[in-house]
């Protein structure tokens, strides 16, 4: 367990989602004050209630974030949940100082900008800790998290699915794809995980199989993959049967209820230990039902 020294405070700079509400929640209960930077269009307005003081500026004012920060004696930060890619084609109201950070980027991928943005705040005193941090119990363990397990054949795309990722996640393309029958059906694009799942419903059909990990070399202070319950209805939307994703890099939101949905929709779900082969995973033990 993580202790806080005494008066300890974190800055929270939230994105979408539910990640950063379960993340203020997680570190509250252990002592930590948290003073949130909250995106207009993005952060969901219920994390107010979720920390101690919150601060609402557009995608892209970077001065005013970093003086609140310091306004609010923050020393340390977590970057949890995205900005839909999309937004920031269309919504992005870039002050002077995050002009500065793009101009100096060679290119417009993930990992480069969030880097660039986590490298500014550290030369101003800020260090930001990975996404792990104050997530005990939450990340997704190795083995079967539900009663009903994968078959043979749903192993093997599920192989297919994990090995496609490590080739994509190099190229910086996303972090799920959709398998039906060893064939790539969708691929995770600035649409976002539920709307690949859809797709790939569409397109596979019955049966598909739905895998999620981090790309080779992740940066672990941002960009988590996450799953919950809107992920499980998705699938179940789909007819969809399996969900793998990367155990100890994988955020489970209300972990409770996205078991539920998965029983009552006939979804296995198995996280994947990254340093073991998928034989080991599938003779885990069960840790669910």
């Amino acid at each position: 367990m993580i202790l806080p020294d005494r008066d300890e405070r974190i800055g929270l700079i939230a994105g979408n989602g539910r990640f950063p509400i379960i993340f203020a929640d997680n570190v509250r209960r252990l002592g930590f004050t948290v003073s949130a930077i909250a995106h207009v269009g993005e952060t969901l307005p219920e994390l107010e209630s979720h920390v101690d003081r919150i601060h609402w500026l557009k995608v892209g004012q970077f001065s005013k974030a970093l003086a609140a920060l310091k306004a609010d004696g923050i020393h340390q930060a977590v970057m949890l949940g995205g900005i839909h890619k999309t937004h920031v084609f269309t919504a992005l109201r870039p002050d002077l100082r995050t002009l500065a950070i793009f101009s100096r980027l060679k290119h417009w991928k993930d990992d480069a900008i969030l880097r660039a943005v986590a490298g500014e705040l550290e030369r101003e005193g800020i260090h930001i800790r990975e996404s792990t941090f104050g997530l005990e119990g939450i990340l997704a363990e190795a083995g079967n998290l539900t009663a009903k397990k994968p078959t043979k054949k749903e192993w093997e795309d599920i192989q297919f699915g994990w090995d496609t990722l490590q080739t994509l996640g190099t190229l910086d393309i996303g972090q799920c794809v959709v398998v039906k029958n060893h064939v790539i059906v969708a691929v995770e694009a600035v649409e976002g995980t539920d709307e690949t799942i859809f797709r790939g419903g569409t397109l596979g059909g019955k049966g598909s199989v739905v895998v999620k990990r981090t790309k080779p070399h992740q940066d672990l202070r941002f960009d988590l993959p996450a799953v919950g319950p809107k992920t499980i209805q998705s699938m179940v939307t789909i007819n969809a049967s399996v969900l793998a994703v990367e155990a100890g890099r994988t955020v489970v939101l209300d972990r409770e209820e996205m078991l539920a949905h998965a029983k009552s929709g006939g979804i296995a779900i198995v996280g994947m230990a990254s340093t073991s082969s998928l034989k080991d995973t599938a003779s885990s033990n069960v840790h669910g039902f």
